[in-house]
């Protein structure tokens, strides 16, 4: 029935058709009767159709509901000559009229093609298929460096206006053993790290076993949308994305109370739009608007399992910010197809620095960014190129990544602290510091940061590096996760340093004396430096396994990472943590598309600054020699002090989709 309809209204396309040839040559009376017969149209030759018969012809196709009639209306009320295209598109549209039908139709007289004989025919032989390879490890790239091609997506769903809609996700579960973890978190975290309780700060102790620990986790799950909106520009493109994952803080409410420990709540990982624009076939530029990967830091990032924190303390450096983001990209092409990109982005500024109360916390996060009325500035420059040419190989690439920004710590008049008598070196007058500051007091300090990353992929290795110096980095969980400190050293010999907060409580800050006159001591930040070497090696494509079978999914991966805060700094802070390192190897093999399981072991420490003088108070940690920093076995209930604390992570994913 339905191809006797659509022969019926080809037939009745070509009927209308007929008037303007009706004085054609004999030449075409024979391709109008072929037309006429039912023979398919050639829609690409068709001239207009008279407007009476167009509209005779709706009429017919509303009285058998082939269209409505507000379409038929539409096409009735468009210009004479854009009527017939208007019908036609619409009965496309319907499935009525295939491309088929609209085909044009060969000459009635055209000479048949000659047939040559068996041995004159020369067919061209037809190209071999590309020898399938095990791909190679391809580098893990958070930041997009070339363009987003205009109309590139093949969306999920595509909505009336043009826009277009694709999903993906993760669902990762897995079983941790974890030797250490007095933290009681899921995840590895450096040593000797004071916690806070609601009686106030506990000094690092494990307790009688080195508090090993089990953990089953799911809340890895990670769900995204891709998004690309329509622009009239055939030059410009204009795409977005949305990801967040249930790796966030756990809940305390009246239903989860007892569940907390599997209620984590979803938190926002990316949320941006971008529009990238060609400016000429070599050149082109994009402005991003929302939160992404920084440019600082964030380009390399190691192919470790362990996600949840992705070696927080150790040395990784990574962050999410939001952010404004412009660049501008350059082919110089050649033999390596040479890519050069440098980018300029204005940050949020943030410092990792916890109000100390709750309620505030959740009510602003923190303001020590914010308070210095100043953006964060970032860049970065990239050079990609192909240094392996074997099919399959993603471009190498050498970054370079810079930051600075501003942070301030605001003192409240009220806050401004007195000076007791009874201290030794405060004045009579225990209001010196509240009369040298009366309206309240600040005091700040600066970050500064720089990363060189290497990316080398190949055909039998993948080889990724970073090596990082900064000040003040503990938001990009680096700098052994201090901030700054307070320099006492400026202070005159035997003046006070009395203790203030500010104003969101989660700095300290000491008023003191220089040359008689009240000061505040200046917070400088903590320098540090670090960096991680990790080696992908595709298993199935060293040992030839056949590309289509189950054993072209191993790869292995080896890291290393370390996290080395300086020393003179760290001894300011007091008998503190200094250097972090962090080793792991990762087992991976790839069901399918969709499944992958992974082993992965790995290895941590973290080492206190020792004293240029004397034996200092280690902390306490289990079976470790009074100040050596070698580990001695396990001896349950043997309580040293030791300036190394050791902790080995085992994980296992049955499941990974």
């Amino acid at each position: 029935m339905l191809n006797g309809k659509r022969w019926i209204l080809t037939a009745l396309i070509t009927i209308i058709r007929l008037p303007p040839f009706a004085e054609a040559k004999e030449g075409n009376d024979t391709k109008a009767a072929a037309e006429v017969a039912g023979q398919p149209v050639g829609h690409a030759s068709l001239a207009p159709a008279c407007g009476a018969n167009v509209t005779a012809l709706l009429g017919v196709l509303v009285m058998k509901g082939v269209l409505a009639p507000s379409e038929a209306n539409a096409i009735r009320n468009a210009a004479p000559e854009a009527e017939f295209q208007m019908l036609v598109e619409a009965l496309t549209k319907k499935g009525l009229v295939s491309a088929a039908d609209l085909m044009p139709a060969p000459p009635a007289n055209a000479a048949p093609a000659p047939v040559e004989s068996p041995s004159t025919q020369t067919a061209a032989a037809p190209k071999p298929a590309p020898p399938m390879v095990v791909p190679p490890v391809a580098p893990l790239r958070p930041l997009q460096l070339e363009p987003s091609p205009v109309s590139g997506m093949v969306p999920d769903i595509k909505l009336g206006s043009g826009a277009k809609i694709k999903f993906y996700g993760m669902v990762k579960a897995s079983v941790i053993y974890d030797s250490s973890a007095p933290y009681g978190t899921d995840m590895p975290l450096p040593g000797f790290v004071n916690t806070s309780t609601q009686i106030g700060t506990s000094s690092f102790d494990p307790g009688p076993n080195g508090a090993p620990e089990f953990h089953a986790k799911a809340r890895f799950f990670r769900l995204g949308t891709n998004f690309e909106w329509p622009d009239v520009s055939a030059n410009t493109s204009i795409t977005g994305k949305f990801e967040f994952d249930f790796e966030g803080n756990f809940t305390r409410a009246l239903n989860r109370n007892i569940s907390t420990i599997r209620s984590s709540q979803a938190s926002i990982r990316l949320a941006y739009g971008r529009i990238d624009h060609k400016l000429s076939d070599t050149t082109s530029m994009f402005a991003l608007f929302g939160q992404d990967w920084t440019p600082f830091g964030s380009s390399t990032l190691p192919a470790i399992f362990e996600t949840t924190g992705l070696g927080l303390g150790f040395g990784t450096l990574y962050e999410r910010a939001p952010q404004f983001r412009f660049g501008i990209g350059h082919k110089i092409g050649g033999s390596r197809n040479v890519f050069i990109q440098p980018e300029f982005a204005v940050v949020m500024p943030a410092y990792g620095n916890d109000p100390k109360a709750l309620d505030n916390q959740l009510g602003y996060g923190e303001r020590q960014g914010a308070d210095s009325a100043t953006p964060e500035i970032q860049s970065r420059i990239v050079t990609q190129w192909q240094l392996d040419k074997a099919p399959g190989v993603a471009p190498a690439q050498l970054i370079f990544s810079g930051v600075h920004g501003d942070r301030t710590a605001l003192v409240r008049a009220a806050d401004v602290p007195l000076c007791p008598a009874t201290t030794t070196g405060c004045p009579a007058n225990d209001s010196v510091f509240k009369d040298a500051f009366p309206t309240g007091a600040q005091v700040g300090s600066q970050r500064w940061g720089y990363t060189a990353e290497l990316q080398l992929p190949t055909r039998w290795a993948t080889l990724t590096t970073k090596y990082w110096r900064g000040g003040d980095l503990r938001w990009y969980f680096v700098g052994s996760l201090f901030s700054n400190f307070n320099d006492k050293g400026v202070f005159d010999v035997g003046s006070p340093a009395v203790e203030s907060f500010s104003n969101d409580q989660s700095s300290t800050v000491l008023f003191g004396f220089r040359g008689g006159v009240p000061i505040i001591a200046p917070q400088r930040p903590v320098r540090a430096q670090g960096g991680f070497v990790n080696l992908g090696l595709p298993l199935g494509r060293i040992f030839q396994a056949e590309p289509t079978s189950r054993n072209a999914g191993w790869t292995l991966y080896f890291y290393y990472a370390f996290d080395d805060a300086f020393a003179s700094d760290i001894r300011k802070l007091g008998n503190q943590r200094q250097k972090n390192d962090l080793g792991a190897a990762t087992l991976n093999w790839k069901m399918n598309n969709l499944i992958t399981f992974t082993a992965e072991e790995s290895y941590y420490r973290t080492r206190v600054v020792g004293e240029p003088t004397g034996t200092p108070p280690y902390p306490i940690y289990r079976g470790c020699r009074h100040g050596s920093g070698r580990t001695s076995g396990p001896r349950l209930g043997r309580r040293l002090r030791s300036n190394r604390w050791p902790g080995w992570s085992a994980e296992c994913v049955p499941l990974a989709l």
